[in-house]
């Protein structure tokens, strides 16, 4: 957006446009809502497009936000949207696709082929959600995922199996509760930076994902970076970042 507008500026100093012409095609930078300002400017800065996130927000604030980023031909994706309210804005916006494990609504602008790899490596089956959210996320802005799932600790032999999948991704997520070990084992094994998501996955003194999380935040293991608790998202777009510029380094 910002290019754009900087193209119509040069044109009005080459006498292509007038200035009455080039106030019409210049695009605003957020779009005022009685509720939201959505940044429609975002991707131009950095590269990534402005993210709803979903949770407390009403079906009706989230759709209008996104016929506003549809207006301007933004891709669209919508964070932490549980089943009814997605089959709310999907009966006003029925070309979107719910991802329901991951609570994601999306909706994609074509960029071609997927690159790099990233890997996301969880404990168990009870961290699934919070792998999708990433998984999705990661898919969303454009990089190759490789899944592998339920490889905690407790079985360690399974981690082992899938260690070749693992060393081929230019970044790793590893998700994981109860007390966050998988984290240490994997950042001992592999070469490539992780990035550690602690869930809210366990028993009592597991403390609602405090225990993995501060665990993951002493990991002994070099190379490790920790995100919040369940933030999938949060790790799906950080990996997104480091694959990018990993591919962008290897070309």
């Amino acid at each position: 957006m910002i290019n754009n507008n900087l193209e119509f500026l040069k044109q009005v100093a080459k006498h292509e446009l007038t200035p009455e012409q080039a106030i019409g095609k210049l695009q605003v930078e957020d779009a005022e809502l009685a509720y939201a300002k959505v940044d429609l400017a975002r991707q131009a800065r950095t590269g990534y497009p402005e993210v709803i996130y979903g949770e407390n927000k009403t079906a009706k604030q989230v759709i209008a936000i996104i016929k506003r980023l549809q207006a301007e031909q933004q891709p669209v994706l919508a964070t932490r949207i549980g089943a009814t309210k997605a089959e709310q804005v999907q009966a006003a916006i029925p070309v979107l696709h719910y991802h329901e494990q991951a609570r994601l609504l999306s909706l994609s602008v074509d960029k071609g082929s997927a690159i790099g790899e990233i890997a996301i490596v969880t404990a168990g089956t009870s961290d699934l959600n919070v792998a999708e959210e990433a998984a999705v996320t990661a898919e969303f802005f454009g990089n190759q995922v490789t899944r592998i799932y339920d490889v905690g600790v407790a079985g360690i032999h399974r981690l082992f199996k899938q260690l070749p999948a693992i060393r081929r991704a230019n970044v790793v997520i590893v998700i994981a509760g109860m007390e966050g070990a998988l984290v240490s084992v994997v950042g001992g094994l592999i070469s490539q930076p992780i990035i550690a998501v602690p869930t809210s996955v366990g028993y009592g003194s597991h403390l609602n994902g405090l225990t993995p999380l501060l665990a993951m935040l002493n990991s002994c293991a070099a190379g490790v970076s920790v995100v919040n608790i369940d933030n999938g998202f949060g790790a799906g777009y950080n990996a997104s970042m480091i694959n990018h510029l990993a591919q962008g380094a290897n070309q």
